[in-house]
């Protein structure tokens, strides 16, 4: 029989608007799961049993009587550990915030408990979720369960382990760098960074990483995904960038799309594997009508990288003197990135918010000139040892911390929405990923092309050992 918990979200509320199965037993099954399987991950890092055990009952009466309050009530679902839900710690990764516990939810889980769902817990991050790995001094090491040796990435690493491993269908995470995509590609999954203002945000975490962070969907299938995506993405007064964007509209039919594929960004390597199936891939979507063309970014990787580097220093350097006047980060470099951020001349700060301006303006009129989207592999490696922040060397060649993220921090910059979704995984069954980044407001339309990969090229059936 089908194990109730890895069963797609979308797939579960059917089977309780038959009364088939009930959003209380899912709990159970889902709970069970995570008693089996969790000990060897580490991906959940505050479980809420009882008030998920509460929140399925009240489900369950709402699908009996006929009154579900969405499409999802009574569906599990994990928050990330810098994301705010009320009466659950939210650490950030840092011992600076160990017993911080919010009485308010953030905007997106108060959404999602409005709409029925239930909030198992909270998911691991590295510290202030500013690393590519997921492991901190408050919760220890996340393990990716395709292979318990090794990381799901980060920062949402305890998102997609959990997602992954069937601890719940879908997850709530944030991506400021690729946070979003990156892991997706380690662990099989569909996760998507939204554009700017498409998920409104407020009653959080400081924003360190200004609007380059937004709050995205984590899941197995892209139905799973578009379905959360609904229920966080109405505008809301409250956060002003939110107010200009268009409904998310997603077509029952993706329209053929003029894609350029950069498979690497100048010298910077590419796992030979990854580039392989992605550069597959790429020539699959042309199988299916698109006209991909291969070519080399429409920016500089190079010029842009110092842009984020400065503001992820600044942030975390005003966030210290702000909350924590005199402390220090535990990661060493963090501390250097604080360090650097205190010393930050004002002027070096303004240069790169107007070079992040300006490349905003840079990328509007690329996608203005006739190009629906770019495509390039979600990450530059595969997954290495969970403990590790970050692989020593890509295809031989020595890489910086960021070597493995190279592909990704560009999308948020820009603010433009970016897609993660899998392909043909490596030889040893590691799943490898692929993205695609549109213009601003292209969620949907992202979100369709989505759903053509899948039915072309289905993920959801991969599980790792034990299923």
């Amino acid at each position: 029989m089908t194990d109730t918990a890895t069963l797609p979200a979308t797939s579960l509320a059917g089977l309780y608007a038959l009364s088939a199965v009930s959003a209380t037993e899912t709990q159970e099954a889902v709970l069970a799961r995570i008693a089996r399987v969790h000990p060897a991950l580490n991906a959940i890092v505050a479980l809420d049993d009882a008030g998920a055990r509460e929140a399925a009952a009240a489900s369950a009466a709402r699908w009996r009587d006929g009154v579900p309050l969405s499409a999802l009530d009574g569906v599990p679902i994990t928050v990330k550990d810098n994301i705010a839900a009320a009466g659950l710690p939210c650490s950030w990764g840092s011992p600076l915030l160990r017993d911080v516990v919010p009485e308010r939810d953030e905007l997106p889980v108060a959404r999602c408990r409005a709409a029925g769902m239930v909030i198992l817990g909270k998911t691991n991050v590295p510290e202030f979720t500013l690393q590519g790995y997921t492991a901190n001094p408050v919760h220890g090491v996340t393990r990716n369960p395709w292979d318990t040796a090794l990381t799901p990435g980060g920062s949402s690493g305890g998102a997609v382990a959990a997602v992954a491993a069937g601890l719940g269908p879908l997850a709530l995470g944030t991506d400021g760098g690729g946070s979003i995509r990156r892991p997706c590609s380690h662990t099989g999954l569909v996760g998507l960074k939204p554009s700017i203002g498409r998920v409104p945000r407020c009653d959080g975490l400081p924003a360190i990483l200004l609007d380059c962070e937004g709050v995205g969907p984590i899941a197995r299938t892209t139905a799973d995904l578009v379905a959360l995506l609904a229920i966080i993405a109405p505008p809301d007064a409250r956060d002003p960038a939110s107010r200009g964007m268009p409904p998310l509209a997603v077509p029952p039919a993706a329209p053929r799309l003029r894609i350029l594929f950069v498979p690497r960004f100048g010298p910077h390597p590419v796992d030979p594997e990854i580039a392989e199936r992605v550069a597959a891939a790429a020539h699959r979507l042309a199988v299916l009508g698109h006209a991909v063309e291969e070519g080399a970014p429409p920016f500089d990787i190079d010029a842009l990288n110092p842009l984020f580097g400065t503001i992820g220093a600044a942030g975390l350097a005003w966030l210290l003197a702000e909350r924590f006047p005199g402390a220090a980060p535990e990661a060493p470099m963090l501390r250097e990135m604080a360090e650097a951020g205190r010393t930050l001349p004002a002027t070096r700060l303004f240069a790169a918010l107007a070079g992040v301006a300006a490349f905003r303006r840079r990328m509007a009129a690329f996608f203005g000139s006739g190009w629906d989207a770019i495509l390039t592999p979600a990450a530059a490696a595969l997954p290495w040892p969970a403990a590790e922040v970050a692989p020593a060397t890509i295809d031989g060649q020595p890489v910086g911390p960021r070597g493995h993220a190279v592909f990704t921090n560009f999308a948020n910059l820009a603010g433009l929405p970016g897609i993660a979704l899998p392909c043909e995984p490596s030889a040893t069954g590691l799943p490898i990923g692929f993205q695609l980044v549109g213009p601003a407001g292209s969620d949907g339309l992202l979100c369709a092309v989505a759903a053509e990969w899948e039915r072309a090229e289905p993920w959801a059936g991969r599980w790792p050992a034990p299923a």
